[in-house]
Protein backbone atom coordinates (compact mmCIF):
# COMPACT_ATOMS: atom_id res chain seq x y z
CA UNK A 1 0.00 0.00 0.00
CA UNK A 2 2.83 2.35 0.87
CA UNK A 3 4.36 1.80 -2.55
CA UNK A 4 1.07 2.68 -4.28
CA UNK A 5 0.76 5.84 -2.19
CA UNK A 6 4.35 6.83 -3.06
CA UNK A 7 3.64 6.32 -6.81
CA UNK A 8 0.50 8.45 -6.54
CA UNK A 9 2.44 11.25 -4.85
CA UNK A 10 5.21 11.07 -7.45
CA UNK A 11 2.71 11.26 -10.32
CA UNK A 12 1.42 14.61 -9.03
CA UNK A 13 -2.18 14.14 -10.15
CA UNK A 14 -3.52 16.71 -7.69
CA UNK A 15 -0.84 19.17 -8.77
CA UNK A 16 -1.72 18.65 -12.44
CA UNK A 17 -5.44 19.08 -11.60
CA UNK A 18 -4.71 22.36 -9.78
CA UNK A 19 -2.57 23.66 -12.68
CA UNK A 20 -5.29 22.90 -15.21
CA UNK A 21 -7.87 24.68 -13.07
CA UNK A 22 -5.70 27.80 -12.82
CA UNK A 23 -4.99 27.77 -16.56
CA UNK A 24 -8.73 27.39 -17.33
CA UNK A 25 -9.47 30.35 -15.05
CA UNK A 26 -6.94 32.53 -16.88
CA UNK A 27 -8.28 31.60 -20.36
CA UNK A 28 -11.99 31.36 -19.50
CA UNK A 29 -13.01 34.69 -21.04
CA UNK A 30 -10.85 34.10 -24.10
CA UNK A 31 -12.00 30.55 -24.94
CA UNK A 32 -15.17 29.74 -26.79
CA UNK A 33 -18.08 27.86 -25.22
CA UNK A 34 -16.96 24.59 -26.79
CA UNK A 35 -13.44 25.04 -25.50
CA UNK A 36 -14.67 25.74 -21.95
CA UNK A 37 -16.91 22.62 -22.06
CA UNK A 38 -13.98 20.54 -23.29
CA UNK A 39 -11.84 21.88 -20.44
CA UNK A 40 -14.55 20.98 -17.90
CA UNK A 41 -14.87 17.43 -19.30
CA UNK A 42 -11.10 17.03 -19.16
CA UNK A 43 -11.04 18.07 -15.52
CA UNK A 44 -13.93 15.70 -14.70
CA UNK A 45 -12.08 12.82 -16.30
CA UNK A 46 -8.90 13.67 -14.45
CA UNK A 47 -10.83 13.95 -11.16
CA UNK A 48 -12.48 10.60 -11.83
CA UNK A 49 -9.08 8.96 -12.36
CA UNK A 50 -7.80 10.52 -9.14
CA UNK A 51 -10.88 9.33 -7.23
CA UNK A 52 -10.43 5.86 -8.69
CA UNK A 53 -6.88 5.78 -7.40
CA UNK A 54 -8.04 7.05 -4.00
CA UNK A 55 -10.76 4.31 -3.79
CA UNK A 56 -8.07 1.74 -4.68
CA UNK A 57 -5.90 3.05 -1.85
CA UNK A 58 -8.94 3.00 0.49
CA UNK A 59 -9.55 -0.62 -0.38
CA UNK A 60 -5.92 -1.56 0.26
CA UNK A 61 -5.87 0.29 3.59
CA UNK A 62 -9.12 -1.32 4.73
CA UNK A 63 -7.86 -4.81 3.73
CA UNK A 64 -4.69 -4.34 5.76
CA UNK A 65 -6.84 -3.74 8.90
CA UNK A 66 -8.49 -7.15 8.72
CA UNK A 67 -12.17 -7.99 8.65
CA UNK A 68 -13.32 -5.11 10.82
CA UNK A 69 -10.47 -2.66 10.20
CA UNK A 70 -11.68 0.92 9.58
CA UNK A 71 -15.37 0.07 10.01
CA UNK A 72 -16.14 3.01 12.28
CA UNK A 73 -14.46 5.51 9.94
CA UNK A 74 -16.32 4.15 6.93
CA UNK A 75 -19.62 4.36 8.81
CA UNK A 76 -19.04 7.90 10.09
CA UNK A 77 -17.55 9.49 7.02
CA UNK A 78 -17.85 7.51 3.76
CA UNK A 79 -21.39 6.12 4.04
CA UNK A 80 -23.03 9.49 4.94
CA UNK A 81 -21.23 11.10 2.05
CA UNK A 82 -22.33 8.35 -0.39
CA UNK A 83 -25.96 8.52 0.87
CA UNK A 84 -26.16 12.20 -0.08
CA UNK A 85 -25.14 11.38 -3.64
CA UNK A 86 -21.71 10.74 -5.10
CA UNK A 87 -21.78 13.57 -7.54
CA UNK A 88 -24.79 15.57 -6.28
CA UNK A 89 -24.32 18.60 -4.06
CA UNK A 90 -26.67 19.50 -1.25
CA UNK A 91 -28.14 22.97 -0.85
CA UNK A 92 -25.60 23.90 1.84
CA UNK A 93 -22.63 22.05 0.29
CA UNK A 94 -20.54 23.55 -2.51
CA UNK A 95 -18.87 21.75 -5.35
CA UNK A 96 -15.55 21.76 -3.51
CA UNK A 97 -16.94 20.20 -0.31
CA UNK A 98 -15.06 16.94 -0.77
CA UNK A 99 -11.75 18.68 -1.28
CA UNK A 100 -12.31 21.02 1.70
CA UNK A 101 -13.24 18.10 3.96
CA UNK A 102 -10.15 16.20 2.89
CA UNK A 103 -7.93 19.27 3.46
CA UNK A 104 -9.51 19.89 6.86
CA UNK A 105 -9.02 16.30 7.89
CA UNK A 106 -5.39 16.34 6.78
CA UNK A 107 -4.80 19.61 8.68
CA UNK A 108 -6.36 18.18 11.85
CA UNK A 109 -4.24 15.04 11.61
CA UNK A 110 -1.15 17.15 11.15
CA UNK A 111 -2.02 19.34 14.17
CA UNK A 112 -2.69 16.29 16.34
CA UNK A 113 0.66 14.81 15.31
CA UNK A 114 2.47 18.06 16.11
CA UNK A 115 0.74 18.39 19.50
CA UNK A 116 1.60 14.83 20.38
CA UNK A 117 5.28 15.24 19.41
CA UNK A 118 5.48 18.57 21.29
CA UNK A 119 3.96 16.99 24.38
CA UNK A 120 6.40 14.09 24.26
CA UNK A 121 9.31 16.50 23.84
CA UNK A 122 8.15 18.60 26.81
CA UNK A 123 7.79 15.46 28.88
CA UNK A 124 11.35 14.43 28.05
CA UNK A 125 12.64 17.89 28.93
CA UNK A 126 10.82 17.87 32.26
CA UNK A 127 12.29 14.48 33.09
CA UNK A 128 15.78 15.77 32.29
CA UNK A 129 15.21 18.90 34.41
CA UNK A 130 13.98 16.74 37.27
CA UNK A 131 17.10 14.59 37.11
CA UNK A 132 19.37 17.68 37.02
CA UNK A 133 17.49 19.24 39.94
CA UNK A 134 17.95 16.09 41.99
CA UNK A 135 21.68 16.09 41.21
CA UNK A 136 21.98 19.78 42.21
CA UNK A 137 20.08 19.14 45.43
CA UNK A 138 22.42 16.29 46.27
CA UNK A 139 25.50 18.46 45.55
CA UNK A 140 24.10 21.31 47.68
CA UNK A 141 23.40 18.91 50.50
CA UNK A 142 26.96 17.61 50.37
CA UNK A 143 28.33 21.17 50.30
CA UNK A 144 26.09 22.09 53.23
CA UNK A 145 27.41 19.17 55.23
CA UNK A 146 30.99 20.17 54.41
CA UNK A 147 30.32 23.80 55.41
CA UNK A 148 28.75 22.68 58.66
CA UNK A 149 31.86 20.60 59.43
CA UNK A 150 34.14 23.58 58.67
CA UNK A 151 32.01 25.82 60.88
CA UNK A 152 32.28 23.37 63.73
CA UNK A 153 36.09 23.22 63.31
CA UNK A 154 36.32 27.03 63.22
CA UNK A 155 34.13 27.33 66.30
CA UNK A 156 36.34 24.89 68.19
CA UNK A 157 39.50 26.74 67.12
CA UNK A 158 38.06 30.16 68.08
CA UNK A 159 37.01 28.79 71.44
CA UNK A 160 40.57 27.63 72.02
CA UNK A 161 41.94 31.04 70.96
CA UNK A 162 39.62 32.95 73.31
CA UNK A 163 41.04 31.04 76.24
CA UNK A 164 44.02 33.45 76.36
CA UNK A 165 44.13 35.50 79.55
CA UNK A 166 43.42 39.22 79.73
CA UNK A 167 46.95 39.95 80.96
CA UNK A 168 48.47 38.46 77.84
CA UNK A 169 46.21 40.55 75.61
CA UNK A 170 47.19 43.74 77.48
CA UNK A 171 50.86 42.82 77.20
CA UNK A 172 50.54 42.26 73.47
CA UNK A 173 48.86 45.66 73.05
CA UNK A 174 51.60 47.38 75.05
CA UNK A 175 54.27 45.70 72.92
CA UNK A 176 52.54 46.84 69.75
CA UNK A 177 52.22 50.42 71.01
CA UNK A 178 55.87 50.43 72.08
CA UNK A 179 57.06 49.12 68.72
CA UNK A 180 54.90 51.68 66.92
CA UNK A 181 56.36 54.52 69.01
CA UNK A 182 59.89 53.32 68.28
CA UNK A 183 59.09 53.17 64.59
CA UNK A 184 57.65 56.70 64.62
CA UNK A 185 60.73 57.95 66.48
CA UNK A 186 63.01 56.33 63.91
CA UNK A 187 61.03 57.80 61.04
CA UNK A 188 61.21 61.28 62.56
CA UNK A 189 64.94 60.92 63.03
CA UNK A 190 65.34 59.79 59.43
CA UNK A 191 63.19 62.68 58.24
CA UNK A 192 65.26 65.16 60.24
CA UNK A 193 68.50 63.72 58.86
CA UNK A 194 67.08 63.81 55.34
CA UNK A 195 66.09 67.45 55.71
CA UNK A 196 69.54 68.37 57.02
CA UNK A 197 71.18 66.48 54.19
CA UNK A 198 68.94 68.16 51.60
CA UNK A 199 69.77 71.57 53.05
CA UNK A 200 73.50 70.82 52.89
CA UNK A 201 73.12 69.53 49.32
CA UNK A 202 71.29 72.70 48.29
CA UNK A 203 74.08 74.78 49.77
CA UNK A 204 76.62 72.71 47.86
CA UNK A 205 74.64 73.11 44.65
CA UNK A 206 74.63 76.88 45.11
CA UNK A 207 78.38 76.87 45.77
CA UNK A 208 79.00 74.66 42.73
CA UNK A 209 76.93 76.99 40.56
CA UNK A 210 78.91 79.97 41.82
CA UNK A 211 82.20 78.17 41.21
CA UNK A 212 81.19 77.20 37.68
CA UNK A 213 80.17 80.76 36.92
CA UNK A 214 83.47 82.09 38.27
CA UNK A 215 85.35 79.51 36.19
CA UNK A 216 83.52 80.61 33.04
CA UNK A 217 84.32 84.24 33.79
CA UNK A 218 87.98 83.41 34.38
CA UNK A 219 88.13 81.38 31.16
CA UNK A 220 86.71 84.30 29.20
CA UNK A 221 89.23 86.64 30.75
CA UNK A 222 92.06 84.21 29.97
CA UNK A 223 90.92 83.99 26.35
CA UNK A 224 90.82 87.79 26.11
CA UNK A 225 94.29 88.08 27.63
CA UNK A 226 95.68 85.45 25.26
CA UNK A 227 94.27 87.34 22.32
CA UNK A 228 95.78 90.58 23.53
CA UNK A 229 99.12 88.89 24.01
CA UNK A 230 98.98 87.44 20.49
CA UNK A 231 98.25 90.91 19.13
CA UNK A 232 101.14 92.43 21.04
CA UNK A 233 103.58 89.70 19.96
CA UNK A 234 102.62 89.33 16.31
CA UNK A 235 101.41 92.80 15.48
CA UNK A 236 98.19 93.08 13.56
CA UNK A 237 96.42 89.76 13.27
CA UNK A 238 95.61 88.22 9.94
CA UNK A 239 92.09 88.78 8.69
CA UNK A 240 89.75 86.09 9.94
CA UNK A 241 87.92 83.93 7.40
CA UNK A 242 84.31 84.90 6.81
CA UNK A 243 81.82 83.33 9.18
CA UNK A 244 79.68 80.53 7.73
CA UNK A 245 76.07 81.44 7.03
CA UNK A 246 73.76 80.69 9.93
CA UNK A 247 71.96 77.40 9.78
CA UNK A 248 68.26 77.63 9.07
CA UNK A 249 66.11 76.63 11.99
CA UNK A 250 62.59 77.11 13.25
CA UNK A 251 61.92 78.97 16.49
CA UNK A 252 61.66 76.84 19.62
CA UNK A 253 58.53 76.18 21.62
CA UNK A 254 59.70 78.63 24.28
CA UNK A 255 60.03 81.46 21.73
CA UNK A 256 56.71 80.69 20.09
CA UNK A 257 54.82 80.78 23.37
CA UNK A 258 56.81 83.55 25.06
CA UNK A 259 54.31 86.34 24.38
CA UNK A 260 51.35 84.20 25.44
CA UNK A 261 53.06 83.09 28.63
CA UNK A 262 54.15 86.65 29.38
CA UNK A 263 50.63 88.06 29.14
CA UNK A 264 49.22 85.17 31.13
CA UNK A 265 51.79 85.55 33.92
CA UNK A 266 51.28 89.31 34.12
CA UNK A 267 47.56 88.74 34.46
CA UNK A 268 48.23 86.10 37.11
CA UNK A 269 50.47 88.57 38.99
CA UNK A 270 47.61 91.09 39.02
CA UNK A 271 45.24 88.38 40.28
CA UNK A 272 47.66 87.55 43.06
CA UNK A 273 47.48 91.18 44.19
CA UNK A 274 43.73 91.64 43.88
CA UNK A 275 42.44 88.21 44.98
CA UNK A 276 45.01 85.95 46.65
CA UNK A 277 46.64 88.79 48.62
CA UNK A 278 43.27 89.89 50.01
CA UNK A 279 42.51 86.34 51.14
CA UNK A 280 45.92 86.07 52.81
CA UNK A 281 45.37 89.41 54.58
CA UNK A 282 41.96 88.24 55.80
CA UNK A 283 43.52 85.07 57.20
CA UNK A 284 46.30 86.95 58.97
CA UNK A 285 43.94 89.51 60.53
CA UNK A 286 42.29 86.69 62.49
CA UNK A 287 45.51 86.16 64.44
CA UNK A 288 46.98 89.70 64.33
CA UNK A 289 43.91 91.89 64.64
CA UNK A 290 45.60 95.07 66.00
CA UNK A 291 48.68 95.44 63.79
CA UNK A 292 47.79 96.15 60.16
CA UNK A 293 51.34 97.18 59.33
CA UNK A 294 52.71 93.81 60.46
CA UNK A 295 50.09 92.01 58.38
CA UNK A 296 51.11 93.98 55.28
CA UNK A 297 54.80 93.35 55.96
CA UNK A 298 54.29 89.60 56.32
CA UNK A 299 52.58 89.36 52.93
CA UNK A 300 55.23 91.52 51.26
CA UNK A 301 58.13 89.54 52.73
CA UNK A 302 56.38 86.32 51.71
CA UNK A 303 56.23 87.51 48.09
CA UNK A 304 59.90 88.52 48.16
CA UNK A 305 61.07 85.23 49.63
CA UNK A 306 58.81 83.20 47.31
CA UNK A 307 60.29 84.88 44.22
CA UNK A 308 63.78 84.33 45.61
CA UNK A 309 63.12 80.61 46.26
CA UNK A 310 61.62 80.19 42.78
CA UNK A 311 64.67 81.81 41.17
CA UNK A 312 67.06 79.61 43.15
CA UNK A 313 65.15 76.49 42.10
CA UNK A 314 65.09 77.70 38.49
CA UNK A 315 68.85 78.28 38.52
CA UNK A 316 69.52 74.81 39.96
CA UNK A 317 67.30 73.15 37.38
CA UNK A 318 68.88 75.18 34.57
CA UNK A 319 72.34 74.02 35.60
CA UNK A 320 71.22 70.39 35.69
CA UNK A 321 69.51 70.58 32.31
CA UNK A 322 72.49 72.38 30.72
CA UNK A 323 74.85 69.72 32.07
CA UNK A 324 72.74 66.88 30.66
CA UNK A 325 72.01 68.49 27.27
CA UNK A 326 75.59 69.61 26.66
CA UNK A 327 76.57 65.98 25.99
CA UNK A 328 74.08 65.26 23.19
CA UNK A 329 73.04 68.69 21.88
CA UNK A 330 73.44 68.95 18.07
CA UNK A 331 70.34 70.91 17.06
CA UNK A 332 70.22 74.10 15.03
CA UNK A 333 69.30 76.14 18.12
CA UNK A 334 71.89 77.13 20.71
CA UNK A 335 72.40 75.22 23.93
CA UNK A 336 70.77 77.96 26.01
CA UNK A 337 67.71 77.94 23.76
CA UNK A 338 67.46 74.16 24.06
CA UNK A 339 67.77 74.37 27.85
CA UNK A 340 65.06 77.02 28.11
CA UNK A 341 62.79 75.10 25.73
CA UNK A 342 63.17 71.93 27.84
CA UNK A 343 62.32 73.82 31.04
CA UNK A 344 59.24 75.41 29.46
CA UNK A 345 58.02 72.04 28.21
CA UNK A 346 58.58 70.35 31.60
CA UNK A 347 57.24 72.81 34.14
CA UNK A 348 55.97 69.91 36.26
CA UNK A 349 59.59 69.20 37.31
CA UNK A 350 59.51 72.30 39.50
CA UNK A 351 59.61 71.26 43.18
CA UNK A 352 57.06 73.80 44.36
CA UNK A 353 56.75 72.22 47.81
CA UNK A 354 60.48 72.58 48.39
CA UNK A 355 60.34 76.21 47.31
CA UNK A 356 57.44 76.84 49.72
CA UNK A 357 59.39 75.32 52.61
CA UNK A 358 62.46 77.44 51.74
CA UNK A 359 60.25 80.52 51.73
CA UNK A 360 58.75 79.70 55.14
CA UNK A 361 62.20 79.05 56.62
CA UNK A 362 63.42 82.40 55.30
CA UNK A 363 60.37 84.16 56.74
CA UNK A 364 60.96 82.56 60.14
CA UNK A 365 64.36 84.27 60.48
CA UNK A 366 63.42 87.59 58.90
CA UNK A 367 63.91 90.33 61.57
CA UNK A 368 61.17 92.63 60.23
CA UNK A 369 58.17 90.36 60.74
CA UNK A 370 56.76 88.35 63.61
CA UNK A 371 53.86 86.02 64.27
CA UNK A 372 52.04 84.66 67.35
CA UNK A 373 53.83 81.77 68.99
CA UNK A 374 50.95 79.34 68.60
CA UNK A 375 50.66 79.92 64.83
CA UNK A 376 53.19 79.21 62.07
CA UNK A 377 53.74 80.75 58.63
CA UNK A 378 52.43 77.50 57.11
CA UNK A 379 49.09 79.25 57.37
CA UNK A 380 50.06 81.10 54.16
CA UNK A 381 51.05 77.92 52.33
CA UNK A 382 48.44 78.24 49.47
CA UNK A 383 49.35 81.89 48.83
CA UNK A 384 53.11 81.23 48.87
CA UNK A 385 52.62 78.25 46.57
CA UNK A 386 50.88 80.33 43.91
CA UNK A 387 53.53 83.08 44.16
CA UNK A 388 56.30 80.49 43.71
CA UNK A 389 54.58 79.13 40.60
CA UNK A 390 54.24 82.63 39.18
CA UNK A 391 57.89 83.44 39.94
CA UNK A 392 59.04 80.21 38.30
CA UNK A 393 57.09 80.97 35.15
CA UNK A 394 58.52 84.50 35.00
CA UNK A 395 62.05 83.11 35.26
CA UNK A 396 61.40 81.07 32.08
CA UNK A 397 60.56 84.16 29.99
CA UNK A 398 62.99 85.82 27.62
CA UNK A 399 63.78 88.41 28.87
CA UNK A 400 62.73 87.35 32.39
CA UNK A 401 60.49 89.32 34.72
CA UNK A 402 61.45 90.08 38.31
CA UNK A 403 60.19 92.08 41.28
CA UNK A 404 62.02 95.26 42.10
CA UNK A 405 64.28 95.48 45.17
CA UNK A 406 62.72 97.38 48.04
CA UNK A 407 64.04 98.89 51.29
CA UNK A 408 62.29 100.77 54.04
CA UNK A 409 62.70 104.55 54.12
CA UNK A 410 63.69 104.69 50.46
CA UNK A 411 62.70 107.63 48.31
CA UNK A 412 59.23 107.20 46.88
CA UNK A 413 59.27 106.56 43.12
CA UNK A 414 56.03 107.28 41.27
CA UNK A 415 57.15 105.18 38.30
CA UNK A 416 57.36 102.04 40.43
CA UNK A 417 54.74 102.43 43.13
CA UNK A 418 51.39 103.95 43.88
CA UNK A 419 50.45 105.15 47.34
CA UNK A 420 48.00 103.19 49.45
CA UNK A 421 44.80 104.77 50.71
CA UNK A 422 46.20 105.34 54.24
CA UNK A 423 49.43 107.04 53.08
CA UNK A 424 50.51 110.61 53.66
CA UNK A 425 50.57 111.93 50.12
CA UNK A 426 53.09 114.67 50.90
CA UNK A 427 55.62 112.30 52.53
CA UNK A 428 58.72 111.68 50.37
CA UNK A 429 59.86 108.42 52.02
CA UNK A 430 58.38 104.92 52.00
CA UNK A 431 57.46 103.60 55.44
CA UNK A 432 56.85 100.04 54.24
CA UNK A 433 55.83 98.25 51.07
CA UNK A 434 52.52 96.56 50.38
CA UNK A 435 53.22 94.93 47.00
CA UNK A 436 56.42 94.82 44.88
CA UNK A 437 56.64 96.28 41.41
CA UNK A 438 57.15 93.93 38.46
CA UNK A 439 60.17 94.86 36.35
CA UNK A 440 61.73 93.87 33.05
CA UNK A 441 65.31 94.98 33.62
CA UNK A 442 64.82 98.73 34.23
CA UNK A 443 61.33 98.98 32.74
CA UNK A 444 58.29 98.86 35.01
CA UNK A 445 55.70 96.37 33.81
CA UNK A 446 53.26 96.45 36.74
CA UNK A 447 53.30 99.06 39.48
CA UNK A 448 53.57 98.08 43.10
CA UNK A 449 52.02 99.65 46.16
CA UNK A 450 53.70 101.36 49.11
CA UNK A 451 52.78 103.30 52.25
CA UNK A 452 54.44 106.72 52.65
CA UNK A 453 54.64 108.46 55.99
CA UNK A 454 56.62 111.34 57.41
CA UNK A 455 59.45 110.37 59.69
CA UNK A 456 59.95 106.95 58.07
CA UNK A 457 63.25 105.36 59.07
CA UNK A 458 65.17 102.31 57.92
CA UNK A 459 65.76 101.27 61.51
CA UNK A 460 63.17 98.71 62.55
CA UNK A 461 63.52 97.08 65.97
CA UNK A 462 63.51 93.30 65.91
CA UNK A 463 60.15 91.90 66.90
CA UNK A 464 60.90 88.59 68.53
CA UNK A 465 58.32 85.90 69.09
CA UNK A 466 57.53 84.38 72.41
CA UNK A 467 58.82 81.01 71.21
CA UNK A 468 62.46 79.96 71.59
CA UNK A 469 64.43 81.55 68.74
CA UNK A 470 67.57 79.43 68.67
CA UNK A 471 66.27 76.26 66.93
CA UNK A 472 64.72 78.25 64.07
CA UNK A 473 67.64 80.58 63.22
CA UNK A 474 69.82 79.96 60.21
CA UNK A 475 73.55 79.65 60.48
CA UNK A 476 75.60 82.32 58.68
CA UNK A 477 76.65 81.48 55.17
CA UNK A 478 79.63 83.49 53.86
CA UNK A 479 79.52 81.72 50.55
CA UNK A 480 75.94 82.89 50.03
CA UNK A 481 76.88 86.49 50.75
CA UNK A 482 79.87 86.32 48.42
CA UNK A 483 77.65 84.75 45.78
CA UNK A 484 75.17 87.60 45.98
CA UNK A 485 77.99 90.16 45.82
CA UNK A 486 79.40 88.47 42.72
CA UNK A 487 75.92 88.34 41.21
CA UNK A 488 75.45 92.08 41.68
CA UNK A 489 78.88 92.87 40.26
CA UNK A 490 78.11 90.79 37.15
CA UNK A 491 74.84 92.53 36.33
CA UNK A 492 75.68 95.79 34.52
CA UNK A 493 72.18 96.23 33.15
CA UNK A 494 70.49 96.06 36.53
CA UNK A 495 73.01 98.05 38.52
CA UNK A 496 72.19 101.58 39.59
CA UNK A 497 74.26 104.33 41.10
CA UNK A 498 75.44 103.33 44.57
CA UNK A 499 73.93 105.20 47.45
CA UNK A 500 75.85 105.29 50.74
CA UNK A 501 73.90 103.99 53.67
CA UNK A 502 73.42 106.24 56.63
CA UNK A 503 74.25 104.90 60.08
CA UNK A 504 70.60 105.14 61.11
CA UNK A 505 69.67 102.59 58.44
CA UNK A 506 72.06 99.88 59.60
CA UNK A 507 70.74 96.91 61.50
CA UNK A 508 71.40 96.19 65.12
CA UNK A 509 74.08 93.54 65.68
CA UNK A 510 72.71 90.03 65.87
CA UNK A 511 74.53 86.90 67.00
CA UNK A 512 73.07 85.00 64.06
CA UNK A 513 74.72 87.35 61.53
CA UNK A 514 78.06 87.92 63.24
CA UNK A 515 79.79 85.47 60.90
CA UNK A 516 78.80 87.17 57.64
CA UNK A 517 81.51 88.03 55.17
CA UNK A 518 80.63 91.74 55.00
CA UNK A 519 79.63 94.08 57.77
CA UNK A 520 77.02 96.78 57.37
CA UNK A 521 79.55 99.55 57.28
CA UNK A 522 81.58 97.89 54.51
CA UNK A 523 78.70 97.63 52.00
CA UNK A 524 79.23 99.84 48.96
CA UNK A 525 75.55 99.95 48.08
CA UNK A 526 72.15 99.01 49.39
CA UNK A 527 71.99 96.34 46.68
CA UNK A 528 74.90 94.33 48.06
CA UNK A 529 73.01 93.05 51.09
CA UNK A 530 72.09 89.39 50.60
CA UNK A 531 69.06 89.57 52.91
CA UNK A 532 66.36 90.68 52.46
CA UNK A 533 67.42 92.14 49.12
CA UNK A 534 68.42 88.76 47.69
CA UNK A 535 64.82 88.27 46.62
CA UNK A 536 65.45 90.76 43.82
CA UNK A 537 68.85 89.55 42.70
CA UNK A 538 69.79 89.69 39.03
CA UNK A 539 69.09 87.01 36.42
CA UNK A 540 72.54 87.39 34.86
CA UNK A 541 73.92 84.66 37.11
CA UNK A 542 71.56 82.18 35.53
Amino acid sequence: MAESLRRMVNNGNFTSLQDKLEKWLDDYHINTNDQNVARACELVELNARVQGQLFTLLNLVASEGGLYGGVNTLKNRLLPWLSSGFAASAASVSADTSLAVLAEAAEKDRQITEIQSHYEQQLDNMEKDLVETKDDAAALKAELDETRDELDDTRRKSTGTMMATEDEIIRLKEDQVRSLQNRIRDRRLQLRLTRDESASLRTRVDMIGDYERQVRVLRDEIAILRGERAVLENGLPEPLPPLPPPRPGSPTHAKLTDSVRRSRLIGRYNDLFSIDRVEALTTLRRYIPDDEEMVQRIVFVGVQEAFHAAKMAFRAMRLRVRKNLAITHIGPETLEEAVLDYIVRNTDLFDVNGAVQDTIRAMNVNPKISFPAEIDFNLLHPFIREVCRCGWGMCALEPPLDISPATDAELYNELKYRRSYDSEFTAPLVAYHVWPALMEYDRVVVKGEAVTKRGASLFSPRRSRSRSPSPRLRSPSPSRNNTNILRIEQSPRRATSPRPMSPSRSRSPSPTRSGSAMSVSSRPSSRSSPRPYSAASSYVSY
